[in-house]
């Protein structure tokens, strides 16, 4: 059995080399039961926690299961909001291979699907971003948003400015890219809008959308949470990982319970956009979103890409 840490799992698991890994798991047939999530009470903190289970396998191939907790208020520990592992089995032996971090396997798995959701669904011109969020993710978004599209000029926006201005120092050397005071100031202007937040309340306001632009939201993992306002759900071409956004998610769940939006609003899931049964983007001026919340199939494909990579 191997223990795989963080800097290894980061090392093994490129963008392009997920990401084709990722199309290939949404053609295939890995199963993947309804995963585990159980809010629970933390009132040191005032505020609940998550725990996630998210178990898939091939038949007689691999098997693995992610544990994860989610703790909103980490922020002001210095520590990341997300933290987990990862086991993976020998499905057919059931014999345990690895356990590999599960924080840098969930941080590169999410950004690379919604790279590979911009493949279909961004313009293949698109040289612009904005980022939404200061978080984990949001250095990984940009850079498998830009391993799919040429993007040169990057704006980031977070609640606290001096988190931005470090992500903006960090990747200088690779983009023209600068922090932000108002997610106005800049979201008209780009080609692709990235939000990965844990906002309970719209920050991605449709009066501001521009023909042609496509935008990935990441965050919002609780039906009670939103990034997008409803203006916005209404203006643009929905677009999700797996029908569990329907459920998982206030972006999605909250506009179709209050009938803003229907069910045939929703275009496609990733699982018919790579098998190529729906259509993605379909002209230029299309504004398109896609609503991810994570599948394990994607954390399967991760970390055999990890053992595949590591065994060379």
């Amino acid at each position: 059995m191997k223990l795989i840490e963080r800097n290894e799992v980061e090392k093994a698991l490129d963008y392009p080399s997920l990401i084709e890994a990722l199309r290939t798991a949404f053609q295939g047939d890995i199963k993947t039961p309804p995963r585990h999530h159980h809010d629970f009470k933390n009132p040191k903190e005032g505020i609940d926690s998550t725990l996630l289970l998210m178990p898939a396998w091939e038949e007689s191939e691999d098997l693995g299961v992610k544990i994860v907790t989610v703790s909103p208020n980490n922020a002001k520990y210095d520590l990341p909001g997300i933290n987990g592992i990862y086991l993976l089995f020998d499905a057919q032996k059931g014999v345990v291979e690895a356990i590999m971090d599960g924080k840098a396997l969930t941080a590169k798995r999410t950004a690379a699907s919604s790279a590979l959701a911009s493949s279909y669904l961004s313009r293949e011109n698109s040289t612009s971003m904005l980022m939404i969020g200061t978080g984990a993710l949001s250095e990984e978004l940009i850079r498998a948003h830009a391993s799919v599209r040429d993007i040169k000029d990057v704006y980031i926006w977070g609640r606290d400015k001096t988190k931005a201005l470090k992500i903006a120092e960090k990747l200088k050397d690779d983009f023209n890219i600068n922090a932000i005071d108002n997610i106005e100031d800049k979201i008209s202007d780009v080609d692709i809008i990235s939000c990965a937040t844990l906002s309970q309340t719209a920050l991605v306001f449709g009066k501001y959308l521009k023909e042609g632009q496509h935008v990935d939201l990441v965050g919002a993992y609780k039906p009670n949470m939103r990034e997008a306002d409803d203006v916005l759900i209404k203006t643009v071409d929905i677009f999700i990982d797996t029908d569990m956004a329907k459920k998982e998610t206030g972006d999605i769940k909250i506009p179709l319970e209050e009938k803003v939006i229907c069910e045939d609003d929703i275009k496609a899931d990733l699982f018919e956009l790579t098998r190529l049964k729906k259509e993605g983007r379909t002209s230029s001026s299309q504004i398109t979103l896609f609503k991810s919340v994570g599948h394990a199939l994607e954390d399967l494909a991760a970390a055999k890409l990890v053992k595949e990579k590591l065994k060379n």
